[in-house]
């Protein structure tokens, strides 16, 4: 319920609200000559008309400097400066009404100050009473919740002004840091310390609490969470910053926290030298371009000015959506009308195409996405997987020789390093091709960028818990010691633009992922921070349970970034440079014949040999399960079965 959306057109409401500033405005009037000890009503009958004019003359003015536009509920400074400047008008009119009309027998000259402060006090005061009232209507009618704003700075400040304006939060306390500020006053706000927070969560009842702190590191940010996780408050976030300065969102969009924040992890800024090497008016194709990734890379490498951008998915709503966004973006950059933007269906495995495309589009640099990277789906799909994994990328990586393209980069896995399942191998595999390809003085420059679990990506834990948090529970983890490395898909497509940049032929970079994170650690400090409590033997009033599923087909407790130990570092801090032995071209040779027809036969159990073969510590804990490999056991099987059967029946129709 809208309160102020009486039943009463806005002319109606302008009407009645001027008939009232003109009553006021008379009653301040003659209080100010009544506080000097003169009878207003002695003046000569001239002197009434002419203040009567000079009060409809004011009106008027309130009218249209915009003082009738203002809405009473939602009056702030800005309108305040309005009425001052409405009553101070109005004040000049009144005493030049006086001076050039009525004679100066008739007025002593210091009502005129006297009657601007009563009229700012009637007209200002009379319009805050309104809107102090209205809101304490409103709340009556819609109770807000009671919230807490940790940050008592310039957001911390915005934030308080939006959300006394809206009709869902209650500020009651800030929570600041800072010793300056503790103690104070902000918005009518009191600032409180850290230490208070407890005692303020009981005393108000309050259930969230949200950060206003856009501008603080990450490392920052992680350390006021962990000093909240386990207080029994949902804790939400308000917008970074650059998004609020930019005008994307607006400081009231309150949002669940990132799980950035979590990591407490501040990316190191891009190189821009490195940023734009192998970008910068150059012809880019991206394949994959439609997926996490993919489609991380296309808007980064738009902002880094190529001359062409094409982007390949076999993903045709994935590639029409990522086509869509860069054509908005466009508009915002420099020289956007310089940059062509080629959105492509098709399958990476296609070598007509993707010869057709790297021709026709001069095609420079290549960021090979497109892979199938969910290691359970692969492990059910593995011939698919050894397709789109190993050929897509020899199919690519051929037709970027064979046109000219400068620099071809991959996007591997920390997976491929002593892989456990088919995913990881195939990618192990892809890895050498290229290495192959390199150390045979290819022309072009190709590399591979190794890097772990990333956040927001298809598949990603993070919306999965978040998503089972809210229905309740119960949180699913594979395994309580499982753990992975995690990076932002903003870090990670950076340094893979700065990776390929550095490369020389057949590098193997890996990316400093930090430490890795128990998986059920997160689960909880996410249970925690949405403001609910993990129910387990140690708590059985909990609201959460946290399950145990066991350990996914082919999934590792600990994933790895290297195969040797050999590695040395780069011009980058985030970025190393891994030494590691591959087969050669004339092997890989023989291989990938072996496994392509392994395939057209579907023999499963001859490509888990080949890759067995090819990968070093490829070992597959558990016994292949493709269902069309089944199938085709079944049929033959069935087959061996029916022939059986039928020569015994032979051999009696000779004997008989």
């Amino acid at each position: 319920m809208n309160l102020y959306n009486v039943p009463l057109s806005r002319t109606v409401r302008q009407m009645l609200m001027m008939l009232a500033d003109s009553v006021m405005l008379m009653l301040a009037l003659w209080l100010s000559f009544a506080l000097l000890g003169v009878d207003f009503f002695s003046r000569p009958d001239s002197a009434y008309g002419y203040f009567a004019l000079a009060n409809v003359a004011s009106v008027l003015v309130f009218f249209r400097i915009g003082l009738y536009r203002a809405i009473l509920l939602y009056m702030g400074l800005q309108s305040g400066f309005i009425v001052l400047q409405g009553v101070t008008v109005s004040t000049i009119l009144l005493a030049a009404t006086a001076y050039f009309f009525v004679s100066a027998e008739s007025y002593d000259s210091s009502v005129f100050p006297i009657y601007w402060m009563i009229s700012l006090l009637f007209i200002g005061g009379s319009r805050f009473v309104a809107k102090v009232a209205l809101q304490n209507l409103i709340q009556n009618f819609r109770p807000k919740e009671p919230v807490i704003i940790y940050g008592a700075g310039s957001s911390g400040m915005q934030l308080v002004a939006a959300l006394q304006n809206g009709d869902q939060f209650l500020p009651v306390a800030f929570v600041d840091d800072s010793r300056g500020l503790i103690g104070s006053t902000v918005h009518g706000i009191r600032v409180y310390s850290p230490g208070a927070l407890f005692e303020l969560i009981e005393n108000f009842s309050v259930r969230q609490i949200l950060l206003a702190i856009p501008s603080a590191t990450h490392a920052e940010r992680k350390e006021i969470l962990n000093r909240l996780e386990h207080l029994p408050v949902h804790v939400k976030t308000v917008p970074d910053l650059f998004d609020m300065v930019s005008g994307k969102v607006g400081v009231h969009e309150v949002r669940d926290i990132d799980i950035e924040d979590l990591l407490g992890r501040d990316i190191v800024p891009p190189n821009p030298k490195l940023m734009g090497a192998c970008i910068s008016g150059c012809s880019v194709l991206v394949t994959g371009a439609a997926g996490s990734i993919g489609s991380e890379l296309c808007r980064q490498i738009l902002h880094l000015q190529p001359a062409r951008l094409i982007l390949i998915d076999s993903s045709e709503y994935g590639l029409y959506t990522i086509e869509n966004e860069l054509i908005e973006e466009l508009p915002s950059l420099e020289s956007s009308e310089k940059i062509e933007l080629v959105a492509l269906l098709g399958n990476v495995c296609n070598q007509q195409l993707m010869e057709h495309v790297m021709r026709r589009f001069a095609v420079e640099t290549v960021y090979h996405v497109a892979a199938y990277k969910q290691v359970p789906m692969v492990e059910s799909n593995i011939i698919e997987g050894v397709q789109n994994n190993i050929f897509g990328t020899l199919v690519s990586a051929q037709s970027a020789e064979k046109t000219g393209v400068r620099n071809f980069v991959l996007i591997s896995t920390d997976k491929a390093v002593r892989p456990t399942n088919f995913m990881g191998a195939t990618k192990r595999f892809a890895e050498q091709l290229l290495q192959a390809m390199a150390y045979n003085k290819s022309k072009t420059r190709f590399s591979m960028v190794r890097f772990g679990n990333v956040l927001g990506s298809s598949g990603s834990v993070v919306p999965l818990f978040r998503r089972q948090i809210s229905m309740g529970g119960p949180v699913t983890v594979t395994h309580p010691e499982v753990t992975r490395y995690f990076m932002t898909v903003q870090e990670a497509a950076q340094l893979v633009i700065q990776a390929g940049s550095m490369a020389t032929g057949g590098d193997v970079f890996v990316l400093d992922m930090h430490e890795p994170i128990r998986i059920v650690d997160l689960a909880k400090k996410m249970v925690h921070l949405m403001g609910y409590e993990v129910k387990d033997e140690n708590s059985y009033r909990g609201d959460v349970a946290i399950e145990y599923t066991g350990l996914r087909p082919g999934e590792k407790l600990f994933e790895e970034l290297l195969i040797g130990k050999s590695v040395t570092g780069t011009e980058h801090p985030k970025i190393m440079r891994a030494e590691e032995d591959a087969l050669s071209l004339a092997e890989l040779d023989v291989l990938t014949h072996r496994l392509q027809a392994a395939c057209k036969r579907m023999d499963l159990h001859q490509i888990r040999e080949i890759l067995m073969q090819a990968v070093d510590g490829f070992e597959p804990r558990e016994v292949a399960s493709d269902p069309l490999w089944e199938e085709v056991l079944l049929q033959s099987a069935r087959d061996e079965s029916d022939s059986e059967t039928k020569k015994p029946e032979s051999k009696v129709t000779k004997l008989y």
